[in-house]
């Protein structure tokens, strides 16, 4: 197993709508988990390395995510903590920076607006940006960028707007795989691969995640720096530290819980 020393990282991730944390398939069908304040205090004490806030209804509604609650969860952690959804401006990302949040991620804002990565970038540092991209299959190797939550195309190729948004400043890559969200089929190996080994920076796989084969597929073949998951947690299919356990245990360097 061709796996780099660097420790990899397991990061939950809470999609939140209406306050309530929720999860579907293909970003579609969404069923309530729970209360995301609750859900972050546990996934901490697991042993997450990070987490990952995602308001999927932000942009599609032309909302602004919910700083409040923001700042709730934030108040629990210790670990970093990544917002996104319906941040539009300097001024919305400077918000939620100053309640608790470490980075930002941007997707429909920035498609529409590619300037708003490079304002993050300076003002704050790529290390804090991170550009997430939603990508569905359009053919071999071919993946299109989707936006408002997973619902319109943008008409644009996948891999050419990642690389521009490094060329811009954006210091991280979360790439979901529209085609593999919610399926419990395992992360998009060749989407993932793709991405992290033709980018400099690095790329948190996400969409299909199943079980402990899965994540050292996706860090393996996929190339992978991270990997989030959100339905095997939420459902107790499986708990961060049994999962690192799994990882530790076939040689993977991973933080311990």
């Amino acid at each position: 197993m061709l796996i780099s020393d660097l420790c990899k990282r397991i990061i939950p991730c809470l999609d939140v709508a209406n306050g309530r944390t929720v999860k579907g398939v293909k970003f579609q069908s969404l069923r309530d988990i729970g209360d995301p304040v609750e859900q972050a205090v546990i996934y901490q004490e697991q042993g997450a390395d990070e987490l990952m806030f995602l308001d999927i209804l932000a942009s599609a509604e032309g909302k602004q995510t919910t700083v409040k609650l923001v700042a709730k969860i934030a108040n629990e952690l210790s670990i970093p903590f990544t917002v996104g959804g319906g941040i539009s401006t300097l001024a919305d990302a400077c918000r939620l920076l100053e309640n608790g949040a470490d980075k930002i991620s941007v997707n429909t804002a920035a498609v529409l607006r590619p300037e708003l990565i490079t304002e993050i970038a300076n003002t704050f540092g790529s290390q804090c940006c991170v550009i997430a991209i939603d990508a569905r299959s359009i053919g071999p190797n071919q993946w299109e960028v989707l936006t408002h939550g997973g619902r319109k195309s943008a008409g644009i190729d996948a891999f050419a707007w990642a690389k521009q948004a490094v060329e811009l400043g954006a210091g991280e890559v979360l790439l979901t795989s529209w085609d593999k969200d919610g399926t419990l089929s395992g992360f998009d190996l060749l989407l993932t691969r793709h991405f992290s080994t033709l980018l400099s920076v690095p790329v948190i796989a996400s969409g299909g995640a199943r079980g402990p084969q899965c994540f050292l597929d996706v860090f393996d073949k996929g190339a992978a720096d991270a990997a989030l998951a959100a339905t095997i947690f939420h459902d107790g299919t499986w708990t961060v530290r049994s999962l690192k356990k799994e990882i530790e245990i076939k040689g993977v360097p991973i933080r311990a819980c």
